[in-house]
């Protein structure tokens, strides 16, 4: 089996969120970087455990960035993968993500795709769907539990009141959420292997370079306000406040 695990770049979840003048990107000075832990405690370590499992498994990585996201990679690595890959581009959309993703599986062979269910910054929970649409493979998502018996996937999610188990067969794209593995931290062992991993540069496809999205500016929400208390009975007081400045009404 060949295993595919998608790995994203995320700030810390302390990071002190601020954008640059032009408020069209993050601010990135200062700011601490971590693998997405949905990517990382879920996604690559229930590979890593399909890896154990079954011993002939080649597992690969990938990420779309520049150079600074190759720590992250490599930190990657040391918990359990064979390779990696990083498409150089700097992406502003889940559409250029997937669609450079996609560009790589397409001659690797690969039987299964991992991804996080969501990252922690912009939490679109758009990439393995629009790779799996890209590839025409079957797609599950917010995985709880997976496994695999030679032929057939079994996967458990999450859906609206309650839990539902769905079966696929190979190949398939998954995202994981908490549940389907527990989060594990590179011994020194893998840390030192994985700085003789190979990890490879991909120029991005042409047609990821030019994205349909374009960001016109972010914004921080505006802050909190204090409590407005309203006197019992006073009801007409509280509802011209909801209509006329909370305008939620």
């Amino acid at each position: 089996m060949k295993i595919l695990v998608c790995i994203s770049k995320t700030a810390d979840t302390t990071a002190k969120i601020a954008f640059t003048p032009d408020q069209k990107s993050f601010l990135e000075t200062g700011v601490q970087f971590i693998i997405n832990p949905y990517d990382e405690w879920y996604a690559l370590v229930r590979a890593v455990e399909l890896k154990e499992q079954y011993p002939d498994t080649v597992l690969h990585l990938i990420t779309v960035g520049g150079a600074d996201t190759e720590p992250i990679l490599r930190k990657a690595l040391a918990i359990g993968g064979d390779a990696a890959f990083r498409v150089d581009l700097q992406p502003i959309s889940i559409e250029q993500v997937a669609i450079s993703i996609a560009a790589h599986v397409r001659d690797q062979g690969y039987d299964l795709i991992f991804t996080g269910k969501e990252t922690i910054d912009y939490n679109g929970s758009g990439v393995g769907g629009y790779l799996a649409g890209l590839l025409d493979w079957p797609f599950i998502s917010l995985a709880t539990h997976f496994s695999y018996d030679g032929n057939i996937a079994v996967v458990e999610r999450e859906i609206e009141g309650g839990r539902e188990t769905d079966e696929a067969p190979l190949p398939l794209v998954v995202s994981c959420q908490k549940g389907i593995a527990e989060q594990r931290i590179p011994n020194m062992r893998g840390i030192m292997t994985a700085k003789s991993k190979p990890l490879q540069v991909l120029e991005a496809p042409q047609e990821a370079r030019q994205p349909l999205l374009q960001i016109d500016h972010f914004a921080l929400p505006p802050k909190k306000s204090g409590v407005h208390l309203i006197e019992p009975g006073n009801e007409a007081e509280l509802v011209r406040l909801l209509h006329e400045e909370a305008k939620v009404i």
